[in-house]
């Protein structure tokens, strides 16, 4: 126990400690102050000055325990400041508990106070939000990390405010543009409180209110608390508290309960109103009331790292600065790349250990039994680090139950589970100095499906139709990242076991069954952490290898699957009786070694631009470095930029994966469930089987008017743009005509169809699974309207028409009348057949009708003139074909009156006057 005095003159009057207090504050009294007995002041009595309060002795009494952080109380008799005059230090923190650290906190009941030093004012810090406890269901998932700035606290009289500094503009030290941008731009305020009193009389420090700076809606319109406020709740600061807080001498974290309302979340919107794109919470006890668990970091800043530029021809996550200092390059926009701060510990070694490691961290959220996995996918990446000179650059600890610190805060880069009913994704984020591009903290978050037996597909669990509620992307903050690769392996992984299981390779509940499972997830781990390193997605990489090395043990334990961790690899299955390489990619590729030597390879400064630009160019040269980024994917271009393909011929692979399919239905049906098992677990392996058919069906169909982009400078034999070849459009054309518009492509035993079953528990709580029945001409029209789609889009007709000008042999490009008679030599082959149309069949051919008499009757500003005039030859074409085919004696009642009344459509769609939309 230590008493300190702060005060030491009880014979001091009330007028000369206030006169202190004032000095103190930088402020002044009305009279002069001279020193008394060389400790205390006493300022002249003015004419008529009000009595003097009585003397009193002002003493703290301060207890700590262990070591920081740590904790304090202090005890203070303090005197009643004259009106008008701030509180004492003293007295504001009387019997309030301490916790010492960078900003040392004080709390008394429901009351916090953050100790500020007059040097913390105006300097840099970053500041972070996490979701620490969340809903469960909907985005609002407990484990998230949310925002981070780099903050300055700016001290105006009596208010601090808390400034999220703009560091996306600058201008260098070219002065007069320096002072265009202070006017051009501004920074974002995060919050403001007051100085709840006089400074500490030695330390000078501030206390200000901390229930005013942060207990308040903060993360507003962040990615994962957008849907609370489009429901109409609002933050309620009156029912909001401090959890907890923890202190370190760099780091000051508060774990704040922020509660939400909404009195009318349980009334239902009046008739005439619109379904709401946003549903109402389901997981609640009361849907008016809900509590978000918010962790507020403030932590120091390393000083400013030295940038390295970013190049497009590899996959890095960036840091974008518009920087105005010259007016000599194409574009003011900089791009450097996001990257942790690792630097030898002996620069002279060839192989050294880091001076700062990068500690990965298991959360204590990770079941037990999948550690290992998680920590092997860690690790991996010291091979590439290890390439370029760095000997154990990723450090893995593990978390224990009993450990006093919260891996939510700002210094713990971790993996961890997190828990949720719909949450079909993972998440890589980092918290970054946008002044430089360093990579500060990181996380890894998994949902917890991976630790349930049943390994249900997340696209069972979210209830309802697809939402229209904004994607994650769509709310993503400029550096947040979203993945759905572990929830989509997981789905890899459920269709690889049942196939495995059905053809007797693996027992259910195995040791080799659960090998399998912790192979996939060290292959998620590895994808997820390459994030955290500054790695975003190559969906070219899994093209690297071909089929037959793909299907070779020796060379899969070698090399892997792929090219990179960071594609969507898919299960690695063989087709029945063909060898089996590794079912998942186990290793780092080609690409990840060269995407992290540019980023992380240490560099003399004077050539460090020679040296990158030599880095990059190998990618041109090396088709193991080929990498296309999520744009060419969304684009739809390429067809080589996919998720989920394999080897380098992506349409032979998908070929293999249709018959794989089609094999797993064919076992399906000859399964014979065992005396009191769910006829659910045949549902389920059933959509595994459509998941994987659909897929192809819609990668097969990007071949269709493609074209390759590769990402490649001058000097090297690519160019940016490469039409797919005609032969292998015509083949992939081939391809949707036998496996997916063919009359025999979906025929089941209509007893397997009567077995699809539903888990009645379960489904009680999803509307869309409440009805028992099973349609399989809704599951195969799905798909192929999915692929009609695809090659009827606007932009294909148009790469089409326009793909004769980039081609060598423009008589032997696919034309648009080929892409028409292809289709209605598959959709329509009973017109040539003369048999009967069942009713699946007639459903597409009704898909394919009303596409080409929406485009006669109602043509859109982007479909091509062209193509408008080769829509309405097909229409006179295919009504003349279905005319005559209905004349057909044999044909039962259903297939004449679909006939007869699918050529009166496209004949009515031909004579209408069409109106143009959109124009």
């Amino acid at each position: 126990m230590v008493e300190t005095t702060l005060f030491r003159k009880p014979q001091a009057s009330l007028a000369a400690i206030v006169a202190v207090t004032m000095l103190a504050l930088g402020g002044c009294t009305t009279a002069p102050v001279t020193p008394t007995d060389g400790a205390s002041a006493k300022p002249a009595a003015p004419a008529a000055a009000p009595a003097a309060t009585p003397p009193t002795t002002v003493t703290a009494t301060v207890t700590t325990s262990g070591t920081s952080p740590g904790t304090a109380t202090a005890t203070v008799t303090a005197t009643t400041p004259a009106a008008g005059q701030p509180r004492p230090f003293a007295e504001i923190i009387k019997d309030a508990k301490l916790t010492p650290g960078l900003f040392p906190t004080w709390q008394k009941d429901e009351k916090v106070w953050l100790e500020i030093a007059p040097e913390q004012f105006g300097k840099p810090f970053l500041f972070s939000a996490n979701l620490s406890r969340g809903i469960g269901e909907q985005s609002v998932y407990g484990g998230m990390m949310l925002v981070e700035y780099v903050v300055e606290l700016k001290r105006i009289g009596t208010m601090v405010q808390l400034i999220a500094k703009n560091h996306e503009v600058t201008a260098d030290k070219n002065e007069p543009m320096a002072q265009g941008v202070r006017e051009g731009f501004t920074d974002s305020l995060l919050g403001s409180t007051t100085v709840a009193g006089a400074p500490h009389p030695e330390r000078k420090t501030i206390l200000i209110d901390a229930n005013a700076l942060l207990l308040t809606d903060i993360p507003v319109g962040t990615r994962f608390t957008y849907g609370i406020h489009m429901r109409n709740y609002t933050f309620d600061a009156r029912n909001s508290s401090f959890d907890s807080i923890r202190n370190t001498a760099d780091q000051t974290s508060i774990v704040v309960s922020a509660h939400y309302a909404n009195p009318k979340a349980t009334l239902p919107p009046p008739p005439p109103a619109p379904p709401s794109p946003f549903p109402p919470f389901r997981m609640l006890p009361d849907g008016r009331s809900l509590f978000l668990g918010y962790t507020y970091n403030f932590a120091t800043l390393p000083p400013p790292m030295a940038i390295r530029r970013a190049d497009p021809r590899i996959g890095h996550f960036n840091s974008t600065v518009w920087n105005f200092s010259s007016d000599t390059r194409y574009s003011a926009r900089t791009h450097h790349v996001n990257r942790w701060r690792l630097e030898k510990a002996d620069p002279t070694a060839a192989l050294s250990a880091p001076k700062q490691p990068l500690v990965y961290w298991i959360d204590r959220t990770v079941p037990e039994k999948y550690r290992d996995a998680v920590r092997a996918g860690i690790l991996e990446w010291n091979k590439a680090f290890e390439k370029i000179g760095f000997k154990d650059a990723l450090i893995v600890k593990q978390q224990d139950n009993a450990a006093d610190f919260d891996t939510f805060d700002a210094r713990h880069s971790t993996v961890r589970w997190f828990v949720a009913t719909d949450a079909g994704f993972a998440i890589g984020p980092s918290s970054v100095d946008p002044r430089t591009g360093e990579i500060l903290n990181a996380q890894v978050a998994i949902p917890e499906s991976w630790a349930r037996g049943d390994r249900t597909f997340f696209s069972e669990q979210i209830p309802g139709s697809p939402r229209a509620e904004p994607t994650f992307t769509e709310l993503a903050d400029r550096r947040g990242f979203l993945c759905s690769f572990p929830s989509e392996a997981l789905a890899e992984m459920q269709f690889g076991l049942d196939l495995l299981e059905a053809r007797g390779d693996i027992e259910a509940g195995s040791p080799e069954a659960d090998a399998f499972i912790n192979a996939a997830l060290k292959s998620v781990v590895m994808h997820e952490v390459g994030h955290t390193l500054g790695l975003t997605h190559n969906f070219r990489a899994s093209t690297a290898f071909p089929l037959a090395k793909i299907a070779d043990p020796a060379f899969t334990a070698a090399n892997g699957i792929s090219g990179s961790v960071m594609d969507y690899n898919p299960m690695n299955i063989a087709v029945k009786g063909e060898p089996q390489g590794a079912f998942v990619e186990h290793s780092l590729g080609p690409y990840d070694y060269w995407a992290i030597e540019y980023a992380y390879k240490p560099l003399p400064p004077e050539t460090e631009n020679e040296e990158l630009a030599r880095i990059a160019a190998r990618g041109g040269a090396d088709p193991l470095l080929a990498f296309s980024s999520d744009q060419e994917v969304s684009a739809g271009l390429d067809p080589d930029a996919n998720q989920f393909d394999l080897g380098s011929d992506p349409l032979e692979y998908l070929q293999r994966r249709l018959v794989i399919s089609q094999e797993l239905w064919q076992r399906l049906q000859q399964r014979k469930l065992k005396p009191g098992e769910s006829y659910d677990v045949l549902r389920r392996s059933f959509d595994a089987g459509f998941r994987q058919v659909n897929r192809a069906a819609t990668l097969t169909a990007k071949y269709v008017g493609g074209v390759y982009y590769v990402r490649d400078f001058a000097g090297t034999a690519n160019l940016p743009l490469t039409p797919v070849p005609p032969e292998r459009q015509r083949a992939a054309l081939k391809l949707l005509a036998t496996g997916v518009f063919a009359a025999d492509s979906f025929r089941f035993d209509p007893v397997f169809l009567r077995s699809m079953g539903v888990d009645y528990l379960d489904a009680g709580w999803n509307p869309a699974r409440m009805n028992p029945d099973f349609s399989l001409r809704t599951r195969v029209l799905g798909v192929q309207t999915a692929v009609l789609n695809q090659v009827l889009a606007d932009s294909v007709l148009n790469r089409l028409l326009d793909s004769g000008n980039k081609v060598g042999l423009p008589d032997q490009a696919l034309t648009l009348d080929d892409l028409f008679a292809a289709l209605r030599g598959s959709i329509w082959s009973e017109l040539k057949t003369g048999t009967s149309i069942p009713a699946p069949r007639r459903d597409l051919q009704r898909e394919h009708l009303r596409r080409i008499t929406t485009v006669v009757t109602r043509p859109v500003a982007t479909t091509p003139a062209d193509a408008l005039a080769l829509f309405r030859d097909e229409a006179k074409t295919l009504s003349a074909l279905i005319r005559t085919a209905a004349r057909n004696p044999k044909l039962d009642r259903e297939t004449r009156a679909h006939l007869t009344d699918s050529a009166g459509a496209l004949d009515e769609a031909l004579k209408a006057t069409f109106l143009r939309t959109g124009v």
